[in-house]
Protein backbone atom coordinates (compact mmCIF):
# COMPACT_ATOMS: atom_id res chain seq x y z
CA UNK A 1 0.00 0.00 0.00
CA UNK A 2 2.79 2.44 0.87
CA UNK A 3 4.53 1.69 -2.45
CA UNK A 4 1.33 2.21 -4.44
CA UNK A 5 0.59 5.38 -2.48
CA UNK A 6 3.94 6.89 -3.43
CA UNK A 7 3.80 5.57 -7.01
CA UNK A 8 0.51 7.30 -7.71
CA UNK A 9 2.16 10.56 -6.66
CA UNK A 10 5.42 10.01 -8.56
CA UNK A 11 3.62 8.89 -11.73
CA UNK A 12 0.72 11.35 -11.51
CA UNK A 13 1.36 12.75 -15.01
CA UNK A 14 1.58 9.31 -16.63
CA UNK A 15 -1.59 8.21 -14.83
CA UNK A 16 -3.46 11.24 -16.15
CA UNK A 17 -2.22 10.55 -19.67
CA UNK A 18 -3.23 6.90 -19.42
CA UNK A 19 0.25 5.59 -20.25
CA UNK A 20 0.60 3.91 -16.83
CA UNK A 21 -1.78 1.79 -14.77
CA UNK A 22 -1.15 0.67 -11.17
CA UNK A 23 -2.97 -2.49 -10.06
CA UNK A 24 -3.02 -3.52 -6.41
CA UNK A 25 -4.02 -7.14 -5.63
CA UNK A 26 -4.81 -7.99 -2.00
CA UNK A 27 -7.10 -10.51 -0.27
CA UNK A 28 -8.53 -7.72 1.90
CA UNK A 29 -9.83 -4.28 0.84
CA UNK A 30 -7.70 -2.64 3.53
CA UNK A 31 -4.20 -2.48 4.99
CA UNK A 32 -3.93 -3.41 8.67
CA UNK A 33 -1.68 -1.21 10.78
CA UNK A 34 -0.46 -4.06 12.97
CA UNK A 35 1.26 -2.02 15.75
CA UNK A 36 -2.22 -0.86 16.80
CA UNK A 37 -3.68 -4.38 17.11
CA UNK A 38 -2.93 -4.66 20.88
CA UNK A 39 -4.74 -1.38 21.56
CA UNK A 40 -7.66 -2.47 19.38
CA UNK A 41 -7.85 -5.69 21.40
CA UNK A 42 -7.87 -3.68 24.64
CA UNK A 43 -10.56 -1.33 23.32
CA UNK A 44 -8.41 1.83 23.23
CA UNK A 45 -8.92 2.13 19.46
CA UNK A 46 -11.93 1.13 17.36
CA UNK A 47 -11.20 -1.72 14.91
CA UNK A 48 -12.15 0.42 11.90
CA UNK A 49 -9.37 2.89 12.77
CA UNK A 50 -6.70 0.17 12.78
CA UNK A 51 -7.27 -0.49 9.07
CA UNK A 52 -6.74 1.78 6.06
CA UNK A 53 -9.23 1.32 3.16
CA UNK A 54 -7.24 0.77 -0.04
CA UNK A 55 -9.80 2.33 -2.38
CA UNK A 56 -9.91 5.48 -0.27
CA UNK A 57 -6.15 6.12 -0.15
CA UNK A 58 -5.36 4.77 -3.63
CA UNK A 59 -7.91 6.54 -5.86
CA UNK A 60 -5.58 6.48 -8.88
CA UNK A 61 -4.98 2.72 -8.60
CA UNK A 62 -7.04 -0.24 -9.74
CA UNK A 63 -7.73 -2.31 -6.61
CA UNK A 64 -8.47 -6.01 -7.10
CA UNK A 65 -9.61 -7.98 -4.06
CA UNK A 66 -8.25 -11.48 -4.50
CA UNK A 67 -5.26 -13.79 -4.12
CA UNK A 68 -2.51 -14.54 -6.59
CA UNK A 69 -2.61 -18.30 -7.14
CA UNK A 70 -0.02 -18.54 -9.95
CA UNK A 71 2.62 -16.35 -11.50
CA UNK A 72 4.28 -16.65 -14.91
CA UNK A 73 6.97 -14.01 -14.80
CA UNK A 74 8.30 -15.03 -18.20
CA UNK A 75 4.92 -14.26 -19.77
CA UNK A 76 4.36 -11.34 -17.33
CA UNK A 77 0.97 -12.61 -16.14
CA UNK A 78 -0.52 -13.20 -12.70
CA UNK A 79 -3.46 -15.53 -12.10
CA UNK A 80 -5.77 -14.11 -9.45
CA UNK A 81 -8.63 -15.81 -7.61
CA UNK A 82 -11.12 -13.02 -6.91
CA UNK A 83 -14.29 -12.83 -4.82
CA UNK A 84 -16.28 -13.43 -8.02
CA UNK A 85 -14.44 -16.74 -8.42
CA UNK A 86 -15.68 -17.89 -5.01
CA UNK A 87 -19.18 -16.37 -5.19
CA UNK A 88 -20.22 -17.23 -8.74
CA UNK A 89 -17.78 -19.96 -9.73
CA UNK A 90 -16.23 -17.67 -12.35
CA UNK A 91 -12.85 -18.42 -13.86
CA UNK A 92 -9.70 -17.01 -12.30
CA UNK A 93 -8.64 -13.62 -13.62
CA UNK A 94 -5.38 -13.21 -15.53
CA UNK A 95 -3.71 -9.84 -15.02
CA UNK A 96 -0.84 -8.88 -17.37
CA UNK A 97 1.93 -6.64 -16.07
CA UNK A 98 5.18 -4.98 -17.08
CA UNK A 99 6.63 -4.45 -13.60
CA UNK A 100 5.91 -6.83 -10.70
CA UNK A 101 6.07 -5.72 -7.07
CA UNK A 102 5.82 -8.50 -4.48
CA UNK A 103 5.06 -7.41 -0.91
CA UNK A 104 2.76 -10.08 0.58
CA UNK A 105 4.34 -9.80 4.03
CA UNK A 106 4.43 -12.75 6.38
CA UNK A 107 2.15 -15.25 8.10
CA UNK A 108 2.27 -16.82 11.56
CA UNK A 109 5.01 -19.42 11.96
CA UNK A 110 3.53 -22.40 13.74
CA UNK A 111 5.22 -25.53 15.06
CA UNK A 112 3.89 -29.11 15.23
CA UNK A 113 2.70 -28.69 18.82
CA UNK A 114 -0.10 -31.16 19.66
CA UNK A 115 -3.40 -29.32 20.05
CA UNK A 116 -2.13 -25.99 18.70
CA UNK A 117 -4.21 -26.11 15.52
CA UNK A 118 -7.34 -26.91 17.55
CA UNK A 119 -7.04 -24.45 20.43
CA UNK A 120 -4.45 -21.80 19.49
CA UNK A 121 -5.38 -18.18 18.71
CA UNK A 122 -3.25 -16.05 16.38
CA UNK A 123 -2.63 -12.33 16.60
CA UNK A 124 -1.81 -10.91 13.16
CA UNK A 125 -5.16 -9.62 11.88
CA UNK A 126 -7.75 -7.17 13.16
CA UNK A 127 -10.30 -10.01 13.18
CA UNK A 128 -8.05 -12.05 15.49
CA UNK A 129 -7.47 -9.03 17.76
CA UNK A 130 -11.18 -8.29 18.19
CA UNK A 131 -11.99 -12.00 18.48
CA UNK A 132 -9.41 -12.29 21.27
CA UNK A 133 -10.89 -9.29 23.11
CA UNK A 134 -14.35 -10.85 22.96
CA UNK A 135 -12.91 -14.20 24.03
CA UNK A 136 -11.12 -12.77 27.10
CA UNK A 137 -14.24 -10.95 28.30
CA UNK A 138 -16.29 -14.08 27.66
CA UNK A 139 -13.94 -16.04 29.94
CA UNK A 140 -14.71 -13.62 32.77
CA UNK A 141 -18.43 -14.27 32.20
CA UNK A 142 -17.83 -18.04 32.26
CA UNK A 143 -15.78 -17.82 35.46
CA UNK A 144 -18.38 -15.61 37.10
CA UNK A 145 -21.30 -17.92 36.32
CA UNK A 146 -19.83 -21.35 37.12
CA UNK A 147 -19.56 -23.20 40.41
CA UNK A 148 -17.04 -25.68 39.03
CA UNK A 149 -13.57 -24.63 40.30
CA UNK A 150 -11.83 -26.45 37.41
CA UNK A 151 -13.86 -24.59 34.78
CA UNK A 152 -13.31 -21.30 36.61
CA UNK A 153 -9.54 -21.84 36.88
CA UNK A 154 -9.22 -22.70 33.17
CA UNK A 155 -11.32 -19.67 32.17
CA UNK A 156 -9.16 -17.30 34.22
CA UNK A 157 -5.82 -18.67 32.95
CA UNK A 158 -4.38 -16.93 29.87
CA UNK A 159 -1.25 -18.30 28.18
CA UNK A 160 0.72 -16.31 25.57
CA UNK A 161 3.51 -18.01 23.64
CA UNK A 162 6.18 -15.73 22.19
CA UNK A 163 8.04 -12.83 23.81
CA UNK A 164 8.34 -10.52 20.81
CA UNK A 165 6.39 -7.34 20.16
CA UNK A 166 3.09 -9.04 19.35
CA UNK A 167 3.04 -11.36 22.36
CA UNK A 168 4.24 -8.89 24.99
CA UNK A 169 2.11 -5.96 23.83
CA UNK A 170 -1.02 -8.09 23.38
CA UNK A 171 -0.64 -9.68 26.82
CA UNK A 172 0.12 -6.34 28.54
CA UNK A 173 -2.85 -4.52 26.98
CA UNK A 174 -5.32 -7.35 27.58
CA UNK A 175 -4.12 -7.84 31.17
CA UNK A 176 -4.77 -4.13 31.74
CA UNK A 177 -8.25 -4.45 30.27
CA UNK A 178 -9.17 -7.64 32.14
CA UNK A 179 -7.92 -6.27 35.46
CA UNK A 180 -10.12 -3.21 34.95
CA UNK A 181 -13.11 -5.33 33.91
CA UNK A 182 -12.81 -7.60 36.96
CA UNK A 183 -14.05 -4.80 39.24
CA UNK A 184 -17.51 -5.18 37.68
CA UNK A 185 -17.80 -8.87 38.63
CA UNK A 186 -19.00 -9.51 42.18
CA UNK A 187 -17.13 -12.82 42.51
CA UNK A 188 -13.91 -12.16 40.53
CA UNK A 189 -10.86 -10.32 41.86
CA UNK A 190 -8.03 -9.09 39.65
CA UNK A 191 -5.70 -11.42 41.59
CA UNK A 192 -7.79 -14.43 40.46
CA UNK A 193 -6.59 -13.93 36.88
CA UNK A 194 -3.49 -15.88 35.90
CA UNK A 195 -1.38 -14.56 33.00
CA UNK A 196 1.55 -16.60 31.68
CA UNK A 197 4.12 -15.53 29.05
CA UNK A 198 6.16 -18.39 27.56
CA UNK A 199 9.38 -17.54 25.69
CA UNK A 200 11.80 -20.13 24.29
CA UNK A 201 14.86 -17.87 24.60
CA UNK A 202 16.34 -16.18 27.66
CA UNK A 203 14.92 -12.69 26.93
CA UNK A 204 11.87 -10.84 25.68
CA UNK A 205 11.64 -7.85 23.33
CA UNK A 206 15.17 -8.34 21.93
CA UNK A 207 14.68 -5.29 19.65
CA UNK A 208 14.85 -2.84 22.58
CA UNK A 209 18.13 -4.27 23.88
CA UNK A 210 19.01 -6.50 26.86
CA UNK A 211 18.72 -3.81 29.54
CA UNK A 212 15.24 -2.68 28.50
CA UNK A 213 14.25 -6.32 27.96
CA UNK A 214 15.18 -7.12 31.58
CA UNK A 215 13.22 -4.08 32.74
CA UNK A 216 10.19 -5.31 30.79
CA UNK A 217 10.42 -8.70 32.53
CA UNK A 218 10.57 -7.00 35.95
CA UNK A 219 7.64 -4.75 35.07
CA UNK A 220 5.47 -7.66 33.94
CA UNK A 221 6.36 -9.80 36.96
CA UNK A 222 5.51 -6.89 39.25
CA UNK A 223 1.98 -7.12 37.82
CA UNK A 224 1.83 -10.84 38.81
CA UNK A 225 2.38 -11.95 35.21
CA UNK A 226 4.24 -15.26 35.17
CA UNK A 227 7.12 -14.78 32.68
CA UNK A 228 8.77 -18.10 31.81
CA UNK A 229 12.05 -17.71 29.91
CA UNK A 230 13.96 -20.57 28.24
CA UNK A 231 10.67 -22.45 28.16
CA UNK A 232 8.71 -24.00 25.28
CA UNK A 233 5.13 -25.09 24.80
CA UNK A 234 5.18 -28.88 24.39
CA UNK A 235 1.45 -29.48 24.07
CA UNK A 236 -1.94 -27.86 24.46
CA UNK A 237 -4.19 -30.87 23.91
CA UNK A 238 -7.44 -31.05 25.86
CA UNK A 239 -7.12 -27.33 26.68
CA UNK A 240 -4.09 -27.94 28.90
CA UNK A 241 -0.85 -26.06 28.24
CA UNK A 242 2.10 -28.35 28.99
CA UNK A 243 5.44 -26.52 29.19
CA UNK A 244 8.96 -27.86 28.77
CA UNK A 245 9.70 -27.17 32.46
CA UNK A 246 7.02 -29.69 33.42
CA UNK A 247 4.31 -27.18 34.33
CA UNK A 248 0.71 -27.88 33.33
CA UNK A 249 -1.95 -25.17 33.08
CA UNK A 250 -5.57 -25.95 32.23
CA UNK A 251 -6.58 -22.97 30.09
CA UNK A 252 -9.26 -21.89 27.66
CA UNK A 253 -7.00 -19.21 26.14
CA UNK A 254 -3.73 -19.93 24.33
CA UNK A 255 -2.39 -17.13 22.13
CA UNK A 256 0.39 -18.04 19.67
CA UNK A 257 2.72 -15.20 18.66
CA UNK A 258 5.96 -17.18 18.30
CA UNK A 259 7.34 -15.64 15.14
CA UNK A 260 6.45 -15.29 11.49
CA UNK A 261 7.49 -16.80 8.17
CA UNK A 262 7.35 -15.47 4.59
CA UNK A 263 4.00 -15.72 2.83
CA UNK A 264 3.58 -19.13 1.14
CA UNK A 265 2.62 -17.48 -2.17
CA UNK A 266 6.34 -16.81 -2.72
CA UNK A 267 6.99 -20.51 -3.26
CA UNK A 268 4.57 -20.46 -6.23
CA UNK A 269 6.25 -17.55 -8.00
CA UNK A 270 9.25 -19.45 -9.38
CA UNK A 271 11.48 -16.53 -8.35
CA UNK A 272 14.76 -17.10 -6.45
CA UNK A 273 14.36 -17.57 -2.69
CA UNK A 274 16.91 -17.77 0.09
CA UNK A 275 17.12 -20.60 2.64
CA UNK A 276 14.40 -18.95 4.77
CA UNK A 277 11.93 -18.64 1.93
CA UNK A 278 12.38 -14.91 1.33
CA UNK A 279 12.99 -13.40 -2.12
CA UNK A 280 16.65 -12.77 -2.87
CA UNK A 281 16.93 -9.05 -3.54
CA UNK A 282 19.56 -6.51 -4.49
CA UNK A 283 20.10 -3.34 -2.49
CA UNK A 284 17.95 -1.55 -5.12
CA UNK A 285 15.05 -3.85 -4.09
CA UNK A 286 15.06 -5.76 -7.39
CA UNK A 287 14.59 -9.52 -7.21
CA UNK A 288 18.07 -10.86 -7.87
CA UNK A 289 18.29 -12.39 -11.35
CA UNK A 290 14.72 -11.49 -12.38
CA UNK A 291 14.26 -8.38 -14.50
CA UNK A 292 11.20 -6.20 -13.84
CA UNK A 293 10.52 -7.92 -10.50
CA UNK A 294 10.75 -6.02 -7.22
CA UNK A 295 10.11 -6.82 -3.56
CA UNK A 296 10.06 -5.21 -0.11
CA UNK A 297 9.01 -5.91 3.45
CA UNK A 298 8.95 -9.24 5.25
CA UNK A 299 8.98 -11.14 1.94
CA UNK A 300 12.28 -9.62 0.78
CA UNK A 301 15.82 -10.53 1.80
CA UNK A 302 17.46 -7.12 1.27
CA UNK A 303 21.17 -6.55 2.03
CA UNK A 304 21.71 -4.17 4.95
CA UNK A 305 24.28 -1.71 3.61
CA UNK A 306 24.66 -0.05 7.02
CA UNK A 307 25.77 -3.25 8.76
CA UNK A 308 29.47 -4.07 9.26
CA UNK A 309 31.08 -6.13 6.51
CA UNK A 310 31.19 -9.91 7.12
CA UNK A 311 34.25 -11.09 9.01
CA UNK A 312 34.91 -13.71 6.36
CA UNK A 313 34.28 -13.66 2.59
CA UNK A 314 32.39 -16.93 3.05
CA UNK A 315 29.93 -15.37 5.50
CA UNK A 316 26.63 -14.17 4.02
CA UNK A 317 25.99 -10.40 4.08
CA UNK A 318 23.73 -9.00 6.79
CA UNK A 319 20.07 -8.59 5.80
CA UNK A 320 17.51 -5.99 6.82
CA UNK A 321 15.32 -7.26 9.65
CA UNK A 322 11.76 -8.16 8.63
CA UNK A 323 10.03 -5.41 10.59
CA UNK A 324 7.72 -2.45 9.93
CA UNK A 325 10.50 0.12 10.27
CA UNK A 326 12.35 -1.29 7.26
CA UNK A 327 9.20 -2.19 5.31
CA UNK A 328 7.78 1.35 5.31
CA UNK A 329 11.11 2.90 4.33
CA UNK A 330 11.80 0.26 1.68
CA UNK A 331 8.41 1.09 0.15
CA UNK A 332 9.53 4.68 -0.39
CA UNK A 333 12.77 3.66 -2.11
CA UNK A 334 10.96 0.96 -4.09
CA UNK A 335 8.42 3.43 -5.46
CA UNK A 336 11.21 5.83 -6.42
CA UNK A 337 13.06 3.05 -8.26
CA UNK A 338 10.02 1.70 -10.10
CA UNK A 339 9.05 5.21 -11.21
CA UNK A 340 12.63 5.83 -12.33
CA UNK A 341 12.76 2.50 -14.18
CA UNK A 342 9.54 3.33 -16.02
CA UNK A 343 11.14 6.60 -17.16
CA UNK A 344 14.50 4.99 -17.92
CA UNK A 345 16.34 6.64 -15.02
CA UNK A 346 18.92 5.38 -12.48
CA UNK A 347 18.11 3.29 -9.41
CA UNK A 348 18.83 4.03 -5.74
CA UNK A 349 20.13 1.55 -3.17
CA UNK A 350 18.09 1.15 -0.01
CA UNK A 351 20.08 2.31 2.97
CA UNK A 352 18.60 2.97 6.40
CA UNK A 353 20.33 2.91 9.74
CA UNK A 354 18.22 1.30 12.45
CA UNK A 355 16.64 4.07 14.53
CA UNK A 356 15.63 1.91 17.49
CA UNK A 357 12.48 0.36 18.88
CA UNK A 358 9.57 1.21 21.15
CA UNK A 359 7.13 -1.16 22.85
CA UNK A 360 4.03 -0.66 24.97
CA UNK A 361 3.55 -2.58 28.23
CA UNK A 362 -0.02 -1.45 28.74
CA UNK A 363 -1.57 1.91 29.61
CA UNK A 364 1.10 4.49 30.58
CA UNK A 365 3.87 1.86 30.58
CA UNK A 366 6.49 1.06 27.96
CA UNK A 367 10.15 0.62 27.01
CA UNK A 368 12.17 2.27 24.25
CA UNK A 369 15.68 2.26 22.86
CA UNK A 370 15.87 5.02 20.25
CA UNK A 371 19.05 6.51 18.79
CA UNK A 372 21.04 5.14 21.72
CA UNK A 373 18.72 6.59 24.38
CA UNK A 374 16.89 4.25 26.74
CA UNK A 375 13.47 5.21 28.08
CA UNK A 376 11.00 3.38 30.27
CA UNK A 377 7.63 3.94 31.88
CA UNK A 378 5.45 6.86 30.82
CA UNK A 379 7.99 8.60 28.50
CA UNK A 380 8.50 5.36 26.52
CA UNK A 381 4.74 4.77 26.33
CA UNK A 382 4.18 8.34 25.09
CA UNK A 383 6.93 7.92 22.49
CA UNK A 384 5.33 4.64 21.35
CA UNK A 385 2.01 6.37 20.74
CA UNK A 386 3.54 9.45 19.12
CA UNK A 387 5.69 7.39 16.76
CA UNK A 388 2.88 5.15 15.53
CA UNK A 389 0.45 8.05 15.26
CA UNK A 390 2.93 9.74 12.92
CA UNK A 391 3.26 6.57 10.80
CA UNK A 392 -0.36 5.57 10.25
CA UNK A 393 -1.48 6.88 6.82
CA UNK A 394 -3.88 9.78 6.17
CA UNK A 395 -4.61 12.83 8.30
CA UNK A 396 -8.21 11.63 8.68
CA UNK A 397 -7.12 8.43 10.42
CA UNK A 398 -4.53 10.19 12.59
CA UNK A 399 -7.21 12.60 13.83
CA UNK A 400 -9.66 9.80 14.63
CA UNK A 401 -7.07 7.76 16.54
CA UNK A 402 -5.99 10.83 18.51
CA UNK A 403 -9.62 11.63 19.32
CA UNK A 404 -10.21 8.08 20.55
CA UNK A 405 -7.13 8.18 22.75
CA UNK A 406 -8.31 11.49 24.22
CA UNK A 407 -11.83 10.21 24.91
CA UNK A 408 -10.57 6.95 26.41
CA UNK A 409 -8.47 9.01 28.81
CA UNK A 410 -11.51 11.02 29.92
CA UNK A 411 -14.10 8.25 30.22
CA UNK A 412 -14.30 4.70 31.52
CA UNK A 413 -13.24 1.71 29.43
CA UNK A 414 -15.82 -0.24 27.47
CA UNK A 415 -15.93 -3.85 28.67
CA UNK A 416 -18.62 -5.23 26.36
CA UNK A 417 -18.02 -8.56 24.63
CA UNK A 418 -19.62 -8.77 21.18
CA UNK A 419 -18.86 -12.41 20.54
CA UNK A 420 -21.97 -12.76 18.37
CA UNK A 421 -20.19 -10.68 15.72
CA UNK A 422 -18.25 -13.81 14.80
CA UNK A 423 -21.48 -15.63 13.88
CA UNK A 424 -24.06 -12.91 13.11
CA UNK A 425 -26.61 -15.28 11.53
CA UNK A 426 -26.84 -17.62 14.53
CA UNK A 427 -29.88 -15.88 16.06
CA UNK A 428 -31.74 -15.75 12.74
CA UNK A 429 -30.93 -19.38 11.93
CA UNK A 430 -32.28 -20.40 15.32
CA UNK A 431 -35.47 -18.37 14.78
CA UNK A 432 -35.93 -19.75 11.27
CA UNK A 433 -35.44 -23.32 12.49
CA UNK A 434 -37.92 -22.77 15.34
CA UNK A 435 -40.40 -21.26 12.91
CA UNK A 436 -40.26 -24.28 10.60
CA UNK A 437 -40.70 -26.61 13.56
CA UNK A 438 -43.79 -24.74 14.82
CA UNK A 439 -45.26 -24.61 11.32
CA UNK A 440 -44.81 -28.36 10.92
CA UNK A 441 -46.50 -28.94 14.28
Amino acid sequence: MYTALRLQRKLAQELRQGTVEITVVDPEPYMTYQPFLPEAAAGSISPRHVVVPLRQVLPQCRVVIGEVTALDHGARTATVETLATEAAGAADTEIPYDELILAPGSVSRTLPVPGLADFGIGFKTVEEAIGLRNHVLEQLDIASSTRDPAVRDAALTFVFVGGGYAGVEALAELEDMARYAARYYHNIEATDLKWILVEATGKILPEVGPEMGRYAVRELRARNIDVRLDTRLDSCENRTAVLSDGSRFPTRTLVWTAGVKPHPVLAATGLPLNDRGRLKCTAALQVDGADHAWAAGDAAAVPDLTAPAPASPDDPPALCAPNAQHAVRQARTLAENVASAVRGGPLLDYRHKYAGSVASLGLHKGVAHVYGRKLKGYPAWFMHRAYHLSRIPTFNRKAKVLAEWTLSGLFKREIVSLGSLENPRAEFELAAGTGRHNEAS
